[in-house]
């Protein structure tokens, strides 16, 4: 069973900037991979994507700031955050989907924004 453990998170001044890692327990090179966040009381939403030949996309909220990355030889992706703003507040998941075994995510990682 691929699992995937995000770090990196934590409290940072607005303005500032962190960067999110997801690490699989195996390769997940050939597969796209998601960021996510969930603000408390809120529903989950969607902030990057990168597929298996590199190609990005952003949730609007994000573009301009954040940055998704992945480096196959370490099975891992990475959301670097750049002009944090206290409503970027959240814990942040990564997710993939794989055959056969179906939607996957990992258990997040808290990114608090002070403002």
């Amino acid at each position: 069973q691929v699992q995937l453990v995000e770090s990196g998170g934590g409290l940072v001044q607005a303005g500032g900037s962190l960067r999110l890692s997801c690490a699989a327990s195996a390769s997940i090179s050939s597969f796209y991979v998601e960021w996510a966040r969930q603000a408390p009381g809120k529903q989950r939403d969607f902030v990057a994507r990168i597929t298996s030949g590199g190609s990005v996309i952003y949730a609007g909220s994000v573009k301009g700031r954040f940055t998704i990355s992945r480096d196959n030889a370490k099975n891992t992706v990475y959301l670097q955050m750049n002009g944090l703003k206290p409503e970027d507040t959240a814990v942040y998941y990564c997710h993939t989907t794989l055959p056969t075994i179906g939607n996957i995510w990992g258990q997040g990682t808290q990114v608090t924004v002070s403002s």
